[in-house]
Order: C-alpha cells, then sequence, then structure tokens
C-alpha cells in the first residue's frame, strides 16, 4: 500500500519562492489545481472542497506573488511566467504526467501549460474559464451599465478613430476601467458571479479564515503588461490535450460567451452545472461527479 501524502512546500523555483500543498495518494490520478484572480489563492479551493477530493493526488498551488508564496518582485508579469513555475514544480514533484486544473484566469495557465507540454498532461479541466480578456472586459462593463440603471456605451469605436500612429489600442482596459466608474470592482463582480449571498458568505468566510487576501500587486503587474488585451482564442487551435469545462450556468463574467470559445475552436467538452462562478460553493456533488466521469471513466 502506498504512503498517504499530506506535505507542504516553500520552494524556491524558477526564481521565485513558490508555495505548494500535495495530498492523497500518489498512486492516484495527479491533479495541479490553478487558482484564478489574477492574484488570489489555492486555500478556499482545499478548504471548501477538498475532502471531496481526497481520491486523488491534489496539488494546491499559489501561483508567484499570490497566496502564501513570496512577494511578487516584478513590475510586470506574464502568462509565461507561471506556465514555467508550474513546468517547475511539476518537475519538483516528480509527476510523470497530470491534469491541470484552471479556474477563472487560471484556466489560461492550464490551457498554454498543454499547448507547451502536452507530453506531460492527461487531460485539461478548466472551471468558469477566461480566455479572451477583452470580451470579458465588454461583460463588465454592460453589467455596470445595467446594475446601475446607466446607459451602456462600448468605447471601442471611440479608442480606434482617436488612436495615434504606432499606439496600441487599449480596448480592454479602457472598458474595465469605465465599468469600475459606474460600479466598485467588488460589488460588480459579486453581482456577476455568485448565484446568491449565501455562496458569496461561505467564501468569504474561507477567505477571512484563511487570512488571505487577493494580491493587488499580481493585479497590477498583469494590468502593466497589458492583461486586459489579451486573447487567447487562437491558440486554442494548437492544444493537442483533450479539453474540459466545467461551467456554472450563474456566471456571467465566463458563461456562455467565454465558454463558446472553448467548445469552437477545440472541441472542448463542456458541462453546465446550476452554479455561479465557484461551483464548488452551489453544486458539490455535481461537481466532483463531473470531475470523476471526466478523469476516472
Amino acid at each position: 500500500m502506498s504512503e498517504w501524502l499530506d506535505e507542504s512546500y516553500f520552494e524556491y523555483l524558477n526564481g521565485v519562492d513558490l508555495y505548494f500543498e500535495q495530498v492523497g495518494d500518489p498512486m492516484n490520478p495527479a491533479i495541479i489545481y490553478l487558482h484564478g484572480g489574477p492574484g488570489y489563492n489555492s486555500s478556499s479551493f482545499r478548504d471548501l472542497i477538498g475532502e471531496d477530493l481526497m481520491h486523488y493526488q491534489m496539488v494546491y498551488l499559489d501561483q508567484r506573488g499570490s497566496g502564501r508564496s513570496g512577494e511578487l518582485k516584478q513590475d510586470t508579469l506574464l502568462i509565461d511566467d507561471l506556465v514555467e513555475d508550474l513546468e517547475a514544480v511539476r518537475d519538483f514533484l516528480g509527476l510523470e504526467t497530470f491534469t491541470p486544473l484552471g479556474h477563472g484566469f487560471g484556466a489560461l495557465i492550464a490551457l498554454e501549460y498543454g499547448r507547451r507540454y502536452p507530453q506531460h498532461v492527461q487531460k485539461i479541466i478548466t472551471v468558469n474559464p477566461w480566455i479572451h480578456m477583452p470580451e470579458l472586459a465588454l461583460e463588465l462593463l454592460k453589467a455596470a451599465a445595467e446594475y446601475t440603471g446607466k446607459p451602456f456605451e462600448d468605447p471601442r469605436a471611440e479608442i480606434l478613430q482617436n488612436l495615434k500612429e504606432d499606439e496600441y489600442p487599449l480596448v480592454g482596459a479602457v472598458r474595465v476601467e469605465r465599468a469600475f466608474e459606474l460600479l466598485n470592482a467588488r460589488d460588480l463582480l459579486n453581482h456577476m458571479q455568485f448565484k446568491d449571498m449565501q455562496s458569496r458568505m461561505r467564501l468569504e468566510f474561507s477567505d477571512v479564515e484563511a487570512q488571505l487576501l487577493g494580491s493587488g500587486e499580481v493585479q497590477e503587474a498583469f494590468v502593466r503588461a497589458g492583461m486586459w488585451e489579451f486573447e487567447y482564442p487562437g491558440f486554442l487551435v494548437e492544444q493537442e490535450c483533450p479539453i474540459f469545462a466545467l461551467v456554472g450556468q450563474h456566471d456571467r463574467t465566463s458563461y456562455p460567451d467565454q465558454v463558446q470559445w472553448l467548445e469552437d475552436l477545440a472541441g472542448a467538452e463542456i458541462t453546465v452545472l446550476d452554479a455561479g462562478h465557484y461551483p464548488w460553493l452551489d453544486a458539490p456533488e455535481d461537481f466532483v461527479d463531473a470531475l470523476d466521469r471526466i478523469l476516472l471513466d
């Protein structure tokens, strides 16, 4: 009988200090959980659903600059950095293959890792993925106008009309800025992501208990790197790995538009759950059943 794993690591890998936990039977399928944000952490996922995932070998990774990992020491941050951090963790743990499980923004890391390192990936599972940031910014602006009763105006045409020669159009960034001028980021995302208040309060309670807050430095570093202009769908046609998406139908940041890119361009198998952005809050049994069907069938 193999030895049960329950280890915590704080290791200097790929030039940064990374915190991650490895739990479960090393003979079971390995999953590395990739949290969203950017700049969130893996603590609440383990706290709220980890007991139901004990039949897997789970790795909970706090991405660079986030959660319990070391402080971010760079002005800009790229998805490339997080992909190579993930490869460093895989190599450190000696995992020949694993399944990246990417939530929200973390789906970009899972997808890009699979594109670069298909030899190490069994399957890619995304949960309420964000893969087209300018379109996500547009949905944020639409929702902010709707919730505040203000007129909706997409600034795209205005930006392109006033664009100077050799200047890059920052359409996504301006959309987000105007959305948050109408309604602050926290209230807007609460409106768009949660099925009900009880789910939001459960997540907030878990965060308070862990005493971990989202890293504004990470978010700012991604914004400086042009995150809100990033479009991933064009890379989906290069995917070799089987892709799956578990999506909450009440999450307006991801469903249905972001998910449709995966289905249309990568042939992803989509499972829609009666849930919001964090389906393990609203439909934990259905969420685990969907994972089991994907990984164990």
